[in-house]
């Protein structure tokens, strides 16, 4: 029996390929991936995020972006799309061939979120984190589980990425963005989701 080689695409290819598609993927080392729906959770999930931080970064200079904008990962070349991504200051677009900024791709996000499911959570926690790690601007990364109240926030160090995990209902993410900082409770994450 014989296997059938991948196909390997270039960026521009991609970004052609895309911008004409009906629906997302993402791009890493040639590959383009179809991405999925999500679940009732996970939706729920990242809009109580979204809401949240929204409100908390209201009056900073932040803005909060779903997951239909792409993040260019330059370290290699790779887009994704983000359940949440955060971005203070002002934004950076990546560029077209002609040097135009593309206002659907990013590249100086401060936050980013990924809600995990268990078909996407060893890509979120392993490739997609070591990708991230790339990006300069980057200094909060969450985990949030779909199966369970959990929630696993890195915070960018002078010592490297830390880690702290959330599972008590009565837990609070204390967050520095945008000049200031804030608490993000589970109990606002999870608010209306049932797990069962």
């Amino acid at each position: 029996m014989t296997q059938q080689s991948k196909k390997y695409y270039t960026a521009e290819e991609y970004l052609e390929l895309e911008d004409k598609a009906e629906t997302k993927s993402e791009y890493w080392r040639g590959e383009i991936s179809q991405m999925v729906g999500g679940s009732v959770q996970h939706s729920l999930i990242c809009v109580n995020i979204s809401t949240a931080l929204n409100l908390k970064l209201r009056n900073r200079p932040c803005a909060v972006f779903n997951s239909d904008l792409k993040v260019l990962v330059k370290v290699d070349g790779a887009y994704t799309y983000p359940d949440i991504t955060v971005v203070c200051g002002e934004i950076q677009f990546a560029q077209d061939k002609k040097g135009q900024p593309r206002s659907d791709i990013v590249t100086n996000p401060v936050l980013l979120v990924e809600g995990l499911s268990a078909s996407t959570e060893d890509l979120d926690r392993r490739d997609k984190f070591r990708l991230y790690r790339g990006l300069a601007s980057l200094q909060h990364y969450l985990l949030v589980s779909q199966e369970q109240q959990a929630v696993d926030y890195y915070q960018k160090t002078a010592q490297g990425w830390l880690l702290r995990s959330y599972e008590e209902p009565a837990a609070s993410l204390n967050l520095k963005i945008g000049g200031g900082s804030f608490k993000l409770a589970l109990a606002a994450i999870y608010n209306k989701v049932s797990f069962g």
